[in-house]
């Protein structure tokens, strides 16, 4: 009984505690305790571990060789050949990607056919496949013609000297890229609501128009992230321009001083701290990319308005400062008017 009543007293209020809280009868939270969290952390954190101490104990990377070719002449003229390639075949890539996309919208039946044979042929062949054929271009058509087919010939050319290894380089690489890019276009011109269209074409609007200021804005919010994965996923692809051959960009450059020093893995290590420095470069490009088109729309923001939390106006609060609507309330989350707004002032 004694042991009883030792416990009910153990489990009764105490008085001074429940005067000095203001709040009566109060709970106190525990917080919930994640401890597989912990167990996962510190896996994670022993496995990353062992990889930095296997990369630096390892003799066979042979780290003072990476350091001295990391800056070689024959290296950096790769890169930047390399980011020539990129950057000239994603726009080449773009451009025809637009193209395509409006094409498989149009009305028209021989517009369509023709965007999805194209995007058919070169998204079922091999890049390599394609790369190679680009190379063999002077072989299979030695001169090119412009005239009427089966007539007269009013230009030639020499394929030799028109479509060099570089240029082939780049044709091929944008060419099938154009195909990949198109049906990420097309997505994003889909996502914009019909009735936008609509609107704009009440308004007298041409189609050209309203293609380049009302629907292209719009579906950039969806266009831009892949848009920058097919980027990089470009820079990659040009190790593979060998097959036109093309023999300046920076996967070549450092296969070629490997074999020839007789170290090809401290330069394949070269290659890929180049690669991920460049790649780490257009990843901080394309954040800010996709932060700007998709203002409105931030999902760590308070939602599509953007705003609540953090201090930045919602999309009713900024309606009311622009001035262009007085007569309109600005109301909270709780649908209570704010006194700062023009309805809130009545």
């Amino acid at each position: 009984m004694s042991d009883l009543a030792g416990q009910g007293r153990a489990k009764s209020p105490d008085p001074a505690a429940s005067t000095s809280d203001p709040v009566p009868d109060r709970i106190h939270a525990v917080p919930v305790r994640h401890p597989g969290r912990w167990a996962s952390a510190v896996v994670v954190l022993v496995l990353a571990a062992m990889v930095v101490h296997g990369l630096v104990t390892n003799d066979k990377f042979d780290w003072p060789t990476v350091g001295k070719y990391l800056f070689n002449e024959q290296v950096v003229r790769g890169v930047g050949w390399t980011l020539w390639l990129t950057v000239a075949a994603m726009v080449i890539g773009i451009v025809l990607a637009v193209l395509l996309a409006v094409m498989r919208r149009s009305e028209n039946p021989v517009m369509r056919y023709v965007s999805w044979i194209y995007i058919w042929f070169f998204r079922g062949t091999p890049i390599y496949t394609q790369l190679v054929f680009w190379g063999l271009i002077s072989v299979l058509y030695p001169k090119l013609s412009l005239g009427v087919p089966f007539g007269p010939e009013w230009l030639h050319f020499t394929t030799t000297e028109l479509v060099t290894a570089s240029r082939a380089a780049i044709l091929g690489l944008g060419l099938n890229e154009a195909a990949y890019l198109a049906e990420i276009v097309r997505a994003g011109l889909q996502s914009v609501d019909r009735g936008q269209e609509e609107a704009s074409r009440a308004l007298g609007m041409k189609d050209s128009t309203i293609l380049r200021r009302v629907i292209l804005p719009q579906a950039m919010r969806v266009i831009v992230p892949p848009t920058g994965n097919e980027t990089i996923s470009m820079l990659k692809t040009t190790s593979l321009v060998l097959a036109v051959p093309f023999i300046l960009d920076l996967n070549y450059a450092t296969r070629a001083i490997g074999t020839r020093i007789f170290l090809p893995v401290p330069l394949l290590v070269v290659a890929a701290i180049w690669y991920l420095a460049i790649t780490s470069v257009l990843m901080v490009g394309q954040h800010y990319l996709e932060r700007h088109y998709g203002r409105g729309f931030d999902e760590h923001h308070g939602g599509r308005a953007g705003g609540g939390p953090g201090g930045r106006a919602t999309r009713q609060e900024a309606i009311a400062e622009a001035g262009t609507t007085p007569e309109i309330a600005v109301f909270d989350d709780m649908g209570r008017p704010h006194g700062g707004g023009a309805g809130g002032a009545r």
